[in-house]
């Protein structure tokens, strides 16, 4: 029954995507970032729905005749750069073909969607509806865990939906962490008292589930993330006291077995799991220096001849780095073209600061550009304990950067609202002393000629 139900909304939206494009983003967007047929029992699970749903936007593109133009940023660059990369180093990778070719599709698939989504990014509007949407996607598994963390007391774990990029608990916690300020955005936007006390409880349970995936690198993430949140917050006191209860409340209501689990962070020596993670980051460096130039493919770190070549002993295992995947697997000259793309975001949300400063009516922008720092902090931190290097929740926060940057930019060449007013006075003004100068008016008192 739940298979027809989704099989019957999904191919209902189909036709709209393929009416209005931008809904085909929204609606690949959701399914990229939720994976809703993943929690399918039965025959939607296996139906390939990114792609219908992708190649009807595609042709709601060509009927529409949207975009008009291609969207060219440093993060739109980047991302087409970094497809040419990993396709080049796949070609000479020594894993497997099978495997490499594999992890090629599914990237290639996401950069040429992202690519889609930025060149149709062209509005205020079409942005605030592509934040909702991946609030949505992300705070779903938020406000489920947390309830779930909050009836179990903790006692059992919090993961992600199957088969999926944040299916395992620390790419879900490090996903819960990246939302979190987005739901803080969509509450400084929004107007209705009911909306922004929904995501107040929404963050809320979000830093809950988070915790309750009892996932270290979460508790670094977390903590590096209250800290940033809080310097990115204009009313210091208030916003301090409010996260520092919230991260506080989600800690003392953690069992026992929470607090010892959290502890091997700085007895790891000890602990089977993080030497595990030292000696498989120590062979993905090894990886990168022995094949500096195009590393050795996708899944390297679970390959075990290319460990064998560069680190014999080491036990196959997922890279847990978003620097370290990206470098061993694919070479410096790539991993430098991935790091431009998150940096590119970063000097966006400066820039948009910057421009949006003093302009109420960029006041959104501004809000966003903020948070959005917060979500990259989330990211690179608790990042650098997961492999989580290919994301596309993330790489589309990164667009939403830079196609709000290009909106900032153009209003910040037109004159501010005032000016205009401004303008026609003083125009106005120099009118009616040029008739008073014809017709030499007194002046006021003594009964003269003015000067």
């Amino acid at each position: 029954m739940r298979d027809l139900a989704f099989t019957a909304v999904m191919l209902g939206l189909l036709p709209l995507a393929a009416a209005q494009p931008f809904v085909g983003v929204l609606l690949w967007s959701w399914v990229s970032f939720m994976n809703p047929h993943q929690m399918m029992w039965g025959f939607a699970s296996g139906v390939p729905w990114a792609l219908l749903v992708f190649g009807t936007t595609v042709l709601g593109c060509l009927l529409a005749r949207e975009p008009r133009h291609l969207t060219v940023n440093a993060v739109t660059v980047l991302l087409a750069l970094f497809l040419v990369c990993i396709t080049l180093t796949s070609l000479v990778a020594i894993v497997p073909p099978v495997r490499v070719w594999e992890k090629w599709e599914w990237v290639s698939k996401v950069l040429l969607g992202l690519l889609l989504t930025a060149a149709l990014l062209n509005s205020q509007r079409r942005i605030h509806a592509l934040v909702w949407l991946m609030v949505i996607s992300i705070g779903f598994f938020g406000v489920k865990g947390g309830a779930f963390t909050l009836l179990t007391g903790g006692a059992h774990i919090v993961m992600g939906p199957p088969n999926s990029p944040i299916g395992d608990r620390n790419q879900l916690s490090v996903a819960l962490l990246v939302a979190i300020p987005l739901m803080n955005y969509l509450r400084l936007q929004s107007r209705h008292r009911i909306v922004r006390q929904g995501l107040v409880a929404a963050m809320a349970l979000t830093l809950f589930a988070a915790v309750g995936s009892q996932s270290r690198g979460a508790l670094v993430g977390l903590a590096a993330t209250a800290v940033f949140l809080w310097f990115r917050s204009p009313h210091k006191l208030l916003s301090g006291l409010a996260i520092a209860a919230g991260v506080g409340l989600a800690l003392w209501f953690m069992p026992e077995s929470w607090w010892q689990r959290m502890g091997t962070v700085e007895t790891y020596e000890a602990d089977a799991s993080a030497m595990g993670r030292v000696q498989i980051w120590k062979a993905s460096l090894q990886i990168a220096l022995a094949y500096p130039l195009a590393g050795a493919g996708f899944y390297s770190m679970y390959t075990r001849e290319v460990l064998d070549i560069v680190a014999p002993g080491t036990r196959p295992l997922a890279a847990h780095s978003i620097w370290l995947e990206v470098l061993g697997e694919h070479g410096f000259p790539t991993f430098f073209v991935w790091l431009g793309i998150l940096l590119a975001g970063v000097f966006y949300s400066l820039r948009i600061g910057a421009l949006a400063r003093g302009r109420p009516e960029l006041q959104w922008a501004a809000d966003l550009a903020r948070m959005a720092q917060v979500s990259v902090v989330a990211y690179t931190t608790a990042g650098s304990f997961v492999s989580l290097s290919y994301w596309d929740f993330f790489w589309t926060l990164l667009v939403v950067l830079g196609a709000t940057h290009g909106l900032v930019a153009a209003a910040a060449r037109q004159p501010r609202a005032a000016e205009p007013v401004q303008a026609a006075r003083a125009q106005q003004g120099w009118r009616v002393r040029t008739a008073g100068n014809a017709s030499r008016p007194t002046v006021a008192g003594l009964g003269k000629p003015g000067p």
